[in-house]
């Protein structure tokens, strides 16, 4: 990345050729949509959910906020952040109702690809803890255009210890 910024290319840091930027290139993208199952509202969530809905993906792109129910404190947070980007983002939050055959997150996923847009190529689930780097839509979708025998790719947390026990074990666990 250092070396591609000293040759120019002020963005490497969503992605390695800075003619993948270009307009041409951007509007051929596949549709993503992004399901995104809530549960609950913690302190870091509505951050995590900026940085997912803020993402620097170039094709059509939706995002798609699944709660049980409006009782769901999630539901009014997300409700909120939809509002602030609502001309900016193509953002939806979505009542699944109560799940009956399976666990409540599996429910809202599956619930999220019933929703979401009949052309959408690839579907994206994250969970609400997730903080998304602005590039990490663009580079996961590049990947599965440039070898399309990828069925499913997965990624891991990376985990910064803040500095108490518990933060350094769950780090600890994760690697």
């Amino acid at each position: 990345m250092k070396d591609a910024m000293k040759c120019g290319n002020s963005f490497a840091f969503l992605c390695h050729d800075i003619n993948e930027l270009e307009h041409t290139n951007q509007v051929n993208l596949p549709r993503v949509t992004v399901v995104m199952p809530l549960k609950g509202f913690g302190e870091h969530n509505l951050h995590n959910w900026k940085s997912q809905i803020t993402s620097l993906y170039g094709g059509p792109l939706e995002f798609l906020f699944v709660v049980e129910s409006t009782e769901d404190p999630a539901y009014h947070a997300v409700s909120r952040l939809i509002r602030d980007f609502k001309d900016d983002v193509d953002a939806k939050i979505i009542l699944a109702g109560l799940s009956t055959t399976c666990s409540q997150k599996i429910h809202n996923q599956l619930v999220g690809v019933e929703r979401m847009h009949k052309d959408t190529k690839y579907v994206l689930f994250l969970d609400d803890d997730v903080r998304l780097h602005p590039g990490s839509i663009g580079a996961l979708t590049a990947e599965m255009e440039k070898n399309p025998e990828i069925f499913i790719q997965t990624g891991y947390p990376l985990d910064l210890p803040s500095g108490s026990l518990g933060s350094y074990c769950i780090y600890e666990y994760h690697m």
